[in-house]
């Protein structure tokens, strides 16, 4: 089952699943309570046991995935056909396997990249065109519709499936009489290719074993030949670092490129010349290697494919400003009912940011799902109200301390708990407190044992959610005092010179623990004055003995004492024995 959170949040996105055959296409429903406000997730199960390419007609609202099959020349191929509900709407069938997928301009053409030729059908009846020129290609196609016309990659010949990660692969496109242009771009492996704004095309190359650094280019599409505008390769002089590419995918305005590289995480390049961003994406969580990529088409949001296991998230919708620290979204694809990963190149977007489309798989790669994601519509306003309390009113270093808040939340309630974050600066720094989880009347407790004595201000963040905007901080400056010390004495009430005087007593600090055994200074008071006997050292458990003989008869008076230290207040006790002959 598929678990939605946010950061630092756990459970699932609703309590019920229901399940329910919808037109030709299994449809399984993640329900989330009326009043849960976050991500909605339709999965259905797709007709498929290969993946080759995900396509999003907006224009339309269809979403199209193929089958390559490509395990024998003779197989035929499959585009499965669903709208934005997920119910799937036709199966297109092709005479042989069937690659990558591209959209015209405007929706009305759909291109699929076949055997021998460029596929073409008609978006509104998914009758067939005709089909675009090509030259054969045995490994697969990946195409792209940039600066009007198709641009589509074709593989040497091969004889055995297993070469196609080292091919030499050729950049061509299709010509408006119906014939193909080599671009004379070429390299090994499985090339991939990405449309962008303003007639942008980008070409990255997967790792394999005859490209060691392998690289990322630009290309300007717009005239008759590309031209290269920006190229990277990203191995260092001791070939560390080299790209692990999985998916690239523009920034809506066209200036930002994000790659999804298996061992980097998500990359966020410069269009210009694919230098790193001056502010890059969290890294992904710890385990998931990234897959996919893929920027909203309003420029909101960010999804993140990758591959993980278990309940570690295998996709998170960010905000696309890597300024904005608003937690991500997160989803966690754990079995049957959703698959396991986002398998490479598995995010889409519509055109106006509504839905993400998202096609993952299982550990094996043999099914796969198509889930449909619908971020939240709106963002709500957060904040705290009544400033912040503290408890007990005395702080004292090295005991604990309560503050206390509250959270107000505009808009419907979260289904699942949300978390404030906490830092407390006093004359050693910074420090970060963690989490606290807000109840569901906003309340929260910030614990806390602040360690040294002075000013402590406790600072209380609200990040927000893509439901929830960021709340404004909300701090409180407390006084911290030195702990407690107590020293108590047991003596008698009469003792003889000749016997000598026998003492117990009991040593206690609060707050934090002394780094050495208490040493405790002793004097004695009697009619010939004050003098200072041999200190005693407490024993591990706050015990210690005083032996004396006295010098005179009549009442002596003990006092014991300890200074105290930076944490500690000091304290002294007494006690006064009749001395007898």
């Amino acid at each position: 089952m598929n678990t939605v959170r946010g950061i630092r949040r756990t459970g699932r996105l609703g309590g019920t699943l229901l399940a329910a055959a919808l037109a030709a296409g299994a449809l399984t429903v993640s329900a989330a309570p009326a009043a849960h406000a976050a991500a909605s997730d339709l999965v259905a199960k797709l007709p498929i046991s290969s993946f080759s390419a995900l396509t999003v007609d907006s224009a339309h609202q269809r979403v199209y995935v193929a089958d390559s099959n490509m395990g024998s020349s003779s197989n035929t191929g499959l585009i499965a056909v669903y709208d934005f509900s997920g119910v799937r709407l036709s199966t297109i069938t092709t005479q042989r396997h069937v690659s990558g997928l591209a959209l015209n301009a405007d929706g009305s053409v759909l291109h699929a990249g076949g055997r021998e030729t460029i596929l073409r059908y008609d978006t509104t009846t998914y009758q067939a065109l005709p089909a675009g020129a090509a030259s054969t290609d045995t490994c697969g196609r990946s195409l792209a519709f940039a600066g009007g016309k198709v641009h589509h990659t074709v593989s040497s010949y091969i004889t055995y499936l297993s070469d196609c990660d080292t091919s030499l692969t050729y950049l061509d496109h299709s010509r408006p009489d119906n014939t193909w242009q080599r671009s004379g771009w070429q390299d090994y492996g499985r090339l991939q290719l990405e449309a962008g704004p303003g007639d942008r095309l980008m070409m990255g190359q997967p790792a394999n074993s005859k490209a060691a650094n392998p690289f990322l280019a630009v290309f300007d599409a717009s005239g008759e030949t590309l031209v290269r505008t920006a190229a990277r390769r990203f191995a260092d002089g001791e070939g560390k670092g080299a790209l692990d590419f999985k998916d690239m995918a523009f920034s809506p305005d066209g200036t930002a490129v994000a790659v999804a590289d298996a061992t980097a995480g998500t990359r966020l390049l410069n269009t210009a010349d694919l230098s790193d961003a001056a502010t890059g994406y969290p890294a992904l969580p710890a385990g998931a290697a990234a897959s996919a990529v893929a920027f909203s088409g309003d420029g909101k949001y960010l999804a993140r494919g990758a591959s993980a296991q278990g309940a570690t998230p295998d996709l998170l919708l960010s905000p696309a400003d890597p300024e904005d620290a608003t937690p991500a979204l997160e989803f966690a694809f754990e079995g049957s009912l959703d698959g396991d990963r986002v398998a490479p190149r598995g995010l889409e977007w519509s055109a106006d940011g509504s839905r993400l489309f998202a096609v993952t798989t299982n550990t094996a790669g043999s099914q796969y799902w198509l889930h449909v994601v619908q971020p939240p519509a709106v963002q709500y306003d957060a904040r705290f109200t009544g400033g912040l309390t503290h408890s007990p009113a005395g702080a004292v270093a090295g005991e604990a301390l309560a503050v206390r808040g509250r959270l107000e939340l505009d808009g419907p309630a979260p289904a699942e708990p949300l978390k404030v974050t906490a830092t407390r600066t006093d004359a050693g720094g910074t420090r970060e407190l963690g989490t606290a989880t807000v109840r569901a009347d906003g309340t929260f407790t910030v614990l806390d044992e602040p360690d040294l004595v002075g000013e402590a201000t406790y600072t209380v963040s609200f990040l927000g959610d893509l439901t929830h905007r960021p709340a404004t901080d909300v701090t409180r400056t407390v006084s911290v005092g030195r702990a407690g010390s107590a020293i108590t004495l047991t003596a008698p009430a009469e003792a003889s010179k000749s016997a000598g005087v026998h003492i117990t007593g009991t040593f206690t600090a609060r707050g934090a623990a002394l780094p050495e055994r208490a040493v405790l200074t002793v004097e004695r008071t009697d009619r010939l004055g004050t003098g200072t006997l041999s200190s005693v050292t407490v024993a591990a458990d706050g015990t210690f003995t005083i032996d004396d003989l006295p010098r005179t008869r009549r009442d002596t008076t003990y006092t014991v004492g300890w200074p105290g230290d930076d944490l500690h207040d000091g304290t002294t006790a007494s006690a006064t024995v009749r001395v007898t002959a």
